[in-house]
């Protein structure tokens, strides 16, 4: 039936947003960063000055 073509076409629409948006979602909150941890030295120069 020629009637019902709009409302498939919607429901295919919202079908293939879902799913995608579902995707990118999942996608988003699966993606561990592994960050690097760097060992910061802390070295301070004692300068002694002799005026």
């Amino acid at each position: 039936m020629p009637q019902m073509m709009p409302l498939n076409w919607m429901l295919l629409l919202f079908y293939f947003t879902l799913i995608f948006m579902i995707f990118s979602i999942m996608n988003y909150y699966m993606f561990t960063y592994k960050m690097k941890y760097t060992k910061k030295s802390n070295n301070k120069l004692n300068y002694n000055w002799k005026w």
